[in-house]
């Protein structure tokens, strides 16, 4: 079973010392934050309601009001089902609000939004709100590790370039291996997931393109 991983960077993989722990705690509850005040922000900015959201994303109301409050870190699952009722990226739920024209973003500070059974990880590296809705993605896969992804907004397209290893992406029940230089694009708004069958490790870099507009998952 897959861990149903919550926002942290890599500070949370920090040694066990006090101020490594410190700063865990910190870079966690500044990203909780953040995605508490972007959520309510763009909940009320649509003059929706809890009930509205809960229904437009998918995700229960009591989860919509942990999430506002900053009582929970939600799953990567969680922030793409509102990130897609939203019209918006998972990287627009966790800015801090800052608005910068060129901004460098430190490995340490992209969040790990989801972690294999086997040592794998999904780093999220940044993402844009325009002109178009796109986010760059660091996958690890180590050997035995596998994600099965919900199917994304109508429209979205996923592309993906192994940089080491070999993976399967498996897209509506059919698999696909891809090998080291190997690049895969498809159409993402459909089940999809992907594996390491291999031996060794498999590092792949990939980018989501969404159509912009919101999604109501009540229709």
């Amino acid at each position: 079973m897959l861990t149903n991983t919550t926002i942290a960077g890599d500070a949370a993989a920090a040694p066990p010392s006090q101020p490594g722990r410190a700063r865990a705690a910190g870079a966690v509850e500044a990203l909780t934050a953040a995605v508490a005040h972007q959520v309510r922000a763009l909940r009320t900015g649509r003059g929706w309601s809890l009930d509205e959201l809960a229904g437009r994303s998918g995700v229960s109301k009591g989860m919509v009001v942990q999430i506002e409050g900053a009582r929970t870190n939600p799953s990567v699952g969680t922030l793409c089902r509102l990130a897609d009722a939203f019209g918006v990226t998972v990287a627009r739920l966790l800015e801090a609000g800052d608005v910068r024209t060129v901004r460098v973003a430190p490995i340490a500070n992209a969040p790990i939004l989801w972690r294999g059974q086997r040592g794998g990880l999904a780093r999220l590296l940044g993402g844009l709100n325009e002109p178009d809705f796109v986010e760059l993605w660091e996958w690890v896969l180590e050997p035995g590790d596998h994600h099965t992804s919900y199917d994304h907004a109508l429209g979205t397209r996923e592309l993906l370039h192994v940089l080491d290893g070999e993976i399967t992406v498996t897209i509506d029940g059919t698999d696909h291996p891809a090998h080291t230089g190997d690049t895969v694009d498809f159409a993402a708004d459909r089940a999809h997931g992907y594996r390491n069958d291999g031996d060794s490790s498999a590092r792949i870099v990939m980018v989501v393109v969404m159509p912009p507009g919101e999604q109501d998952r009540r229709r």
